[in-house]
Formats: structure tokens, sequence, C-alpha cells
């Protein structure tokens, strides 16, 4: 009887650890009751519909075999959508989709774990929830748990979507599998991210770099061989994703990697929230000096403190792949031989102003869209500061609305110009070096990389419109950066209708390095983004802070 009842608070002690999961999940849930459907939707149904789209544009089994055979001849186009391991319908959905899909699907995954964990806690609201019946590891679990739901609804939508539209049901589950799995997996490496790091921000600029390597690694495997073989492909998540091979006979063992992957994530995730306090992490920030410097007796240089490291992270990371597609440009030429399909592709992602050239455009264009990854960032901070309740002292004190929004505005805008300059000098650099003409191509390419910045602004005050304006909306700057990603990266070789096209700004820019550019497009969208930045500032200036 004595070792009985001793024996029963070991037994009850454990299950304490997940008190609360249910109801923590339902609020997550219902705080992301807008955001997971429409990450969901809008993926989904772009997966979903895409095949009718390949039909549309290659209507016969010799023009989708002549496409195939194209994109897998040149290492340039393999790095930037992968190999075809077939030619039928959905094959060319899954090499369109199961990379740039799974990467989305990531997104998706570690916004959602960060917000749900390290952000609470940076908050308070953990510790608020935590002084209730809330176990040790029931945040992580209710977040883990609310990333798992999202991703199976997408990998359901994705499967089910592709099989009613005329696919096959295996290469259909297969896909969504595959892009699912690689939103799970993400979503335990931002739960790690999230243990690490001491606030949300740094916890998603982890997890993203993880995500960029993971991309570049992948980009660089399947340069290198056609088949997806190589083992730099093999290190990728990513790579694993489009290794499932829908539609061309299904790998369903790979499943077993994400499983596993995900498994040691999650495990880890939870050791590592079983050993440390609420609200600190493993990696915490360095004492400061025991003086403030000059710089931070303003508002600019608190600004530039809290988002230099990210703006010099993106930097690098521009600089490393302006230098991996400098590299293969010059290839880009060997792409067509005579298949003139592809070189319709190429030219209406590029220009028609020759195919290294539009190659070159495609990867300065792919670097401005990606750039307002970064701007969109860097304005949505001032709503970090704002919702932190850490904009409230600075306000406090002798500094204007105008002045604090502004501090954050100057390295947003600033910042998208240094990235895509280090991008544009790693391009040129690497293809004038490649091509034996460094001091021809370094200038133009440079310019190329540059002119993407109105359009990058443009969005940049748009998201300064939403911020003032409309502040409990602004998850939905990602959206609409995402959907100009969206039109950028697929629009061009399923023919979207020209008013799609132009609702991303980057469709109004001219094809640079090699076409006619005239000032109108870039006074255009530069006044648009004034605009946009101005009405919001004056929203920021009249309304409620907090």
């Amino acid at each position: 009887m004595t070792a009985v009842t001793a024996a029963r608070p070991v037994r009850a002690a454990r299950p304490r650890h997940l008190a609360g999961t249910g109801t923590l999940l339902r609020l997550a849930l219902r705080r992301d009751r807008l955001m997971i459907p429409a990450w969901v939707l809008a993926l989904g149904l772009t997966v979903a519909a895409m095949g009718a789209s390949f039909e549309a544009v290659y209507d016969t089994a010799a023009q989708r075999a002549g496409l195939a055979a194209s994109m897998n001849h040149n290492g340039s186009m393999r790095a930037l959508y992968g190999p075809v391991f077939s030619d039928s319908v959905g094959g060319l959905v899954a090499w369109r989709m199961a990379g740039f899909g799974a990467v989305l699907a990531a997104v998706m995954s570690l916004l959602t774990v960060v917000r749900h964990t390290r952000e609470e806690e940076e908050t308070g609201r953990q510790e608020l929830l935590s002084a209730a019946m809330v176990g040790r590891r029931a945040p992580l679990t209710a977040a883990l748990l609310t990333a798992l739901i999202a991703n199976s609804l997408l990998a359901a939508l994705i499967a089910g979507g592709t099989a009613l539209s005329g696919r096959p049901a295996a290469g259909s589950l297969a896909l969504g599998l595959a892009i699912g799995g690689t939103g799970t997996l993400f979503a335990g490496l931002a739960a790690i991210a999230a243990q690490l790091t001491e606030s949300a921000r740094l916890a998603k600029g982890l997890t993203g770099a993880v995500l960029g390597l993971a991309f570049a690694l992948r980009a660089a495997g399947d340069a290198a061989t056609a088949d997806a073989t190589s083992p730099l492909t093999w290190l990728s998540p990513i790579g694993w994703s489009e290794n499932l091979r829908p539609y061309a006979g299904e790998r369903w063992w790979i499943l077993l990697l994400f499983l596993a992957a995900t498994a040691l994530a999650g495990s880890t995730a939870y050791t590592l929230t079983a050993r440390r306090d609420l609200g600190m992490s493993f990696l915490p920030a360095r004492p400061g000096p025991a003086l403030a410097p000059r710089s931070l007796s303003g508002p600019f240089g608190l600004a530039w403190r809290l988002q230099h490291t990210t703006l010099l992270g993106w930097a690098a990371g521009f600089l490393c792949a302006g230098a991996v597609f400098g590299g293969i440009a010059e290839g880009a030429s060997d792409l067509v031989g005579g298949n003139q399909q592809t070189r319709e592709i190429v030219e209406r992602m590029g220009g028609q102003q020759g195919l290294t050239d539009a190659f070159l455009a495609t990867m300065a264009g792919l670097l401005g869209m990606v750039a307002s990854l970064y701007a969109a960032g860097a304005v949505l901070r001032l709503r970090g500061e704002e919702t932190g309740e850490r904009a409230e002292p600075v306000l406090a004190g002798a500094v204007g609305r105008l002045r604090w929004a502004g501090s954050h505005l100057v390295i947003a805008y600033g910042g998208t110009a240094v990235i895509l300059a280090s991008g544009g000098l790693a391009l040129g650099l690497a293809h004038g070096l490649s091509a034996d003409d460094l001091g021809g191509q370094m200038g133009p390419v440079l310019a190329a990389a540059l002119s993407q910045v109105p359009a990058v602004w443009t969005l940049t005050g748009l998201a300064v419109l939403v911020f003032g304006l409309f502040p409990k909306a602004t998850p939905a700057v990602w959206a609409l950066v995402g959907g100009c990603l969206a039109i950028g990266w697929l629009g061009p070789s399923l023919k979207f209708p020209p008013w799609a096209m132009n609702l991303s700004p980057y469709s109004h820019l001219p094809k640079l390095p090699g076409a006619d550019a005239t000032a109108a497009p870039f006074v255009w969208l530069l006044a648009l983004s004034a605009l946009f930045a101005l009405l919001g500032l004056v929203g920021v200036r009249r309304r409620d802070i907090g």
C-alpha cells in the first residue's frame, strides 16, 4: 500500500506539464482565425489551380515534353525551380510548386509558432497565463498543434484540390504531404529558435536563415545534377519535398525523413523549454556598457540598435545569393537551343534583350521581390514596439510620434537600397568574372538591382499605410507582399492576364539590364510610395498608440 501511494504523485505529475493545452490551443486558433485561413486558402488554391493553367498554356503532350526537357537541360533554371521528373500536367505542377509551396508553408509555420511562444513571453502575456493552471510545456504544445493543424489543412486542400481537378490521387496526396511536411518540420525548428533567442524578432530571423540555407543548398544541388541526387539537395528539407516526386513514381519512404526530423526538432524544443526560466533564453543578449553611447540619445540611434543586426544579415544573404546566380548566368544562353516555348518563358520573365540579360533581369527582379520581405519586417517593427509597450516610454519624453516612426522608416527605406546594392554588386561581380567582362557588366547589373528600389518602396509605403490607419490589420501586409511574390514568380510562365500582372508594382519596371528605360514608371512608383507613407504617418499622428 505504501509503494502504491508513493507512486501516485509520479504518475500524476506528468500531465501537469500539459495542463491547459486545450485552452491555449483554442486561444491560438481564435487569434489566428484570419491569418491561418488566408495562408491555407491562398497557397492551397494556387496549387490546385496550377494544373488548369498548365493545360491552357501547354495543351499538348509534345509541348509539355519540350518544356520539361528544356528546363532539365540547364543548371540555371534547375537552380531556380528544380528538375522536372515528369512531363505530365501533374508533374509540371509538382515541379513548379513543390519547392515554392514548401518555402511558403515554412514561413507560415515559423510565424505561427514564434507568435504563440517567444512573442507571448516577450510581451508578458505568457507570464500572466502561467499564473493560472497552465503547464510548463502547454504553450509550446499549443503552438506546435496550431502549426500542425494549419499544415494538415493545407496538405488536405492541396491533395483534394489537385485530385478533383483531374490529377492522379497518389501524386496529389504526395504533393500535399510534401508541402505540409516541410511546413511542420519548420514549425519544430522555429520552436527550437524560440527557446534559443531572447526575442521574437531573433527567433524569426534565425529560422528564416535556416530556411534560406535550405533553399540555397537545394538550388546548388539541383544546379549540379539534373536528377536531384546531389548530397547538397539531400541536406535540404526543400530537396526532400521535390525528391518525394509527386506524379513521377512517388517515393513514400521520404516521408519518414520528415517524420524523423520533425520528431527530433520537437523533442529538442521540449528539452530546451524544460531547462530555462520563463522569459529567459539560451542565447541571452550581451550586457551593454555602463554608460550608453551618444548614438542612443535620439530615436534614430535606438532604431538602428534594434534593427542593424537584421539589416546586416539580409545584406550578407543577398551577397551570397547574388554571387551564386551571377556565376550561373552565363549558362542561360545554352538553355533554349531550338525550343521556342522556353525562349518565350525566359523573355516574359526577363525581357527580350538576349537570354543572358533576360536571366540577369530575372535575378534582379527576384532580389527586388525578396527585398520587400525585409522592408515589410522593418516597418512592422514599429507595431512590435507599440504592442510590446516599448513605444510609450520613448514617446513620453521629448520625442514626437513622427520622429519616432520616421527613425524606423529611414532604416526600412535605406536598408532596402543597401541590401539590393549588396546583391547587385555580387551579381555583377560574379557574372563579370565568369564572362571575362567585369568592367562592362558590373555597372549595368548593379543598376538593374537598384532599379527595383521604387517597387520595393511602394510596398514599404503600403505597409506604413496599413500600420498607420489599420494597425490591427498589419498581418495583412505579409499577404500583400506574398501576393506580389506569387505574381512575379508564377505569372510569366503561366501567362497571367495583364490586369493580374499589373497588380504588382514590379510588373511596371523595365527589364534591366538591356531593355530601354524611361523615367515615368520610376517617378510614378516613387510618388505612390510617398503618398502611402504620408497617409500612414497622418494615421500614426492621429490615432491612439497601443
